[in-house]
């Protein structure tokens, strides 16, 4: 990965053990990772299965992919302290300050590691999909990552733990993702795939808008035949296969008829799914193969009539046996592939879009006004008026003259204006913070980027454990550069989403977590009994989630709808230093009273002044 040097770092891959049936290790997310390192053929990484109690006795496994790979296997209280903190799946660096947890960041880091050391495996790197983004937002605000990473592996594990005495009722995830497979595919320069599928599907005598109506009553069914054949998928077929063998085709020398290169857009055939995420066979798909071959076996040994219902998922199993490597990975690991009828798709009823906003119907309100001005003023007629607090000691600042070098945070690649203000901010933030920590206290920096708030924090309180967590490699890479100059020994860096950060803390802090994150990170701690300082930003971006829902507070829920606090959120986006000064006191009105009303909090910041 570009801006990465090449470490000869030892690495430490630790995993969840929990039992082991019909040579699947459960849970499913250590499979996962075990299948990516056979399909990989990585042997960088000491593995470690980990137990769930003491003890480390355990039967003879089975099927797990062991040549050139060092196995042990170890209880949780044998965990390094930075993974006693995080959930599994994880990696630490030695000498154990930087980890990586949850599956998507480790899988990700599986396959970079691999291809460091083999770089003639370019078809590895090409798992991550285009611009290398293949499941890298995080759960909370990818529905597909979290349908990848966290929803299907655990509705597959309930639903193999069913007595099926009784009809059982197949997961909603599963149907999510036989959903995503009748989709069209959008993917780079899609325009020009689909004016080369036109102009086959008129080579093949099959106009554009019967082209359309077959494809609607197939249901975007696929078939896997071969090159010369003109069925809808053959396209995406060869377009698919031959990115897997690193072919690129020589550009066609005679250009194309005037009424494909002319024809619209609308006029235009959708791409068929061939893997999960489109064309491409890529990390997503790797996640997923255990998963569904599982819940498929237990479809075809008891509920063999429930086949008919996933044709799209049944081919795209078909047709994932046929990429290089699968199948010797999958003999490793104990998958046997099964042998699945093509099934024919029926137009039935899709099932709910099940990422969809609690409160969306409110998006048709017949009643609402538009605008910051109806929303405020039908607040303070609820007698919800704006409190603004004084700065708590608005002359006390670091004297960042004598703190040495990497400290500021004009270390961290940024100019010298946007330097300063982050010197004021940092001004704010370690105020609170001082005042609050005790000698022996953790402090967590949620969504901590290059760490220009946690290696101050850290550098100020050598007696405090310091916690940086960041979904970002590369930043994370940069703090961890900073804090070795300075030598800081009190300090471990968490490459996670937050979700996955599951230790015991005393403070919490975050600067400029945008959008729901900051709203995620007071929930933490406050399930976590922790203080918190918080600053947040980027109000535009907050919007109902799987976990979070808004307006939060009970008295906002009582006077706006979700639309209206969606304006407010908006509205609030606005730099206030450069409006007129009864339009910047409305602006601070809606960011100090209106966006964020918690309950009663441990420790709040007041709205810092200066601007992000």
């Amino acid at each position: 990965m570009k801006g990465i040097k090449k470490s000869l770092t030892e690495e430490y891959l630790y995993l969840d053990f929990s039992h082991q049936k019909e040579g699947c290790i459960f849970p499913l997310h250590t499979s996962v990772t075990l299948f990516l390192l056979s399909y990989c053929d990585c042997t960088v990484f000491k593995v470690f299965l980990v137990l769930p109690g003491e003890s480390t006795i355990i039967s003879v496994l089975k099927n797990v992919p062991s040549e050139g790979v060092e196995i042990q296997i170890i209880s949780r209280q044998e965990l390094p302290p930075i993974v006693q903190s995080c959930c599994l799946p994880a990696i630490v660096e030695r000498p154990g300050n930087f980890c990586r947890a949850g599956l998507a960041v480790v899988l990700r880091h599986i396959i970079q590691k691999s291809y460091e050391a083999d770089p003639s495996k370019k078809e590895i790197l090409e798992l991550l999909g285009f611009k290398k983004t293949c499941l890298k937002a995080c759960a909370e605000v990818s529905q597909w990552t979290r349908l990848c990473e966290l929803t299907i592996p655990l509705a597959v594990e309930n639903f193999l733990k069913e007595s099926f005495d009784q009809p059982p009722t197949i997961p909603a995830a599963i149907l999510e993702l036989e959903k995503k497979l009748s989709e069209p595919v959008r993917v780079h320069n899609d325009d020009k795939l689909r004016r080369q599928k036109l102009k086959q599907q008129k080579a093949a005598g099959v106009g554009p808008s019967l082209a359309k109506e077959k494809t609607k009553s197939k249901g975007h069914r696929q078939e896997t035949s071969e090159e010369g054949d003109s069925s809808s998928a053959s396209l995406e077929l060869k377009v698919a296969f031959s990115k897997l063998t690193i072919h690129k085709e020589p550009a066609s020398a005679n250009r194309e008829p005037s009424h494909i290169r002319k024809a619209k857009a609308s006029d235009l055939p959708p791409l068929d799914h061939v893997f999960a995420e489109g064309l491409y066979f890529t990390l997503a798909d790797i996640v997923l193969l255990p998963c569904i071959h599982h819940f498929l076996v237990i479809i075809c040994r008891k509920l063999s009539g429930k086949l008919v219902e996933f044709p799209l998922l049944a081919a795209w199993y078909q047709r994932i046996q046929e990429v290089p490597r699968v199948q010797t990975a999958a003999s490793q690991c104990g998958i046997q592939f099964l042998s699945l009828p093509e099934l024919q798709t029926t137009s039935s009823q899709q099932p709910p879009n099940l990422d969809e906003a609690p409160c969306a119907e409110e998006q048709n309100d017949p009643s609402f006004i538009g605008g910051p001005r109806p929303t405020m003023t039908k607040l303070m007629e609820k007698g919800i008026e704006v409190m603004f607090s004084p700065h708590p000691c608005p002359t006390w600042t670091l004297d960042w003259d004598t703190l040495p070098a990497a400290v500021s945070p004009k270390e961290g690649k940024m100019s010298s204006d946007r330097a300063l203000r982050k010197q004021q901010q940092l001004n704010n933030l370690v105020y609170m913070v001082t005042t609050q920590a005790k000698p022996g206290d953790r402090i967590v920096d949620f969504c901590s980027g290059g760490g220009h708030v946690g290696i101050v924090l850290a550098h100020m309180l050598p007696s405090c454990q310091v916690i940086l967590i960041e979904n970002k490699e590369l930043s994370l890479i940069r703090a961890k550069k900073r804090s070795d100059e300075l030598g800081l020994s009190n300090i471990w860096f968490i490459q996670a989403n937050m979700e996955y950060f599951t230790g015991m803390f005393n403070i919490g802090v975050a600067l400029h977590a945008c959008g729901v994150a900051t709203d995620m990170v007071i929930e933490h701690c406050l399930k976590t009994r922790a203080s918190f300082v918080t600053c947040p930003c980027c109000y535009g971006f907050i919007q109902n989630t799987s976990k979070l829902n808004f307006p939060k507070s009970e008295q906002f829920k009582k006077t706006l709808s979700y639309k209206e606090h969606m304006i407010l959120c908006r509205f609030a986006d606005q730099t206030a230093v450069q409006l007129p000064p009864q339009r910047r006191l409305i602006v601070a009105s809606v960011v100090s009273n209106s966006v964020r009303p918690h309950r009663q909090q441990p420790t709040r910041l007041p709205r810092l002044w200066d601007s992000p």
